[in-house]
């Protein structure tokens, strides 16, 4: 009897972490699909809808929040040393604002949709860099610049924003060589 109760609880709170290699796509999706839970088909079903190939979606989630569900930036510090509030309200495994996040629920009709959800963030993450292809004429296979247009925003991004941001850059260089290393592993594990 004790059993029957400890297995669903050991399942569920496999779902509520992040997966331990984030560096392999082959081991996140091993990881993480199962019966109820498959990470992989979630990716595929999002490259189909909206046309961003899977390395570039799961890249952006290791550069957003290292696939933690429940990621948010750090507090300010009142007086150095007292907790305070956050610089926004990203959270999630894409690091999606409050605000974004209802436009993308409406505009995608999928208002049961959350943000701590890998199948919800990953199909969000699609559909931002649609409207990255749409609204900034970005290659949807261009993992540097749709990072820049994701972190940025599209005005931000047609601004140039990121210019001068050695930091951004950096990190939008890392996000397309991770995507190019999840690409290569992808081939060699079925995907």
């Amino acid at each position: 009897m004790r059993i029957a109760f400890v297995a669903p609880l050991v399942l569920l709170a496999g779902c509520a972490t992040a997966p331990h290699q984030i560096r392999s796509a082959c081991a996140i999706f091993e990881q993480r699909d199962g019966l109820f839970n498959n990470w992989r088909r979630a990716a595929e079903r999002t490259e189909r809808e909206y046309g961003v190939p899977v390395p570039i979606l799961m890249a952006t989630i290791y550069a957003e929040s290292g696939f933690n569900p429940y990621a948010r930036p750090p507090r300010t510090l009142l007086l150095g040393f007292i907790p305070w509030t956050r610089p926004s309200s990203a959270y999630g495994y894409s690091q999606a604002l409050d605000g974004t996040w209802s436009r993308y629920r409406g505009e995608t009709g999928h208002w049961g949709a959350s943000r701590t959800n890998f199948a919800d963030a990953i199909d969000f993450i699609g559909w931002y860099h649609a409207q990255s292809h749409v609204q900034n004429g970005i290659a949807l296979n261009d993992g540097y610049s749709l990072y820049l247009a994701y972190y940025y925003g599209h005005d931000g991004y047609t601004q140039g924003a990121w210019r001068g941001r050695a930091d951004i850059q950096r990190s939008a260089q890392r996000v397309s060589n991770m995507a190019l290393t999840y690409q290569s592993q992808l081939r060699t594990c079925g995907g």
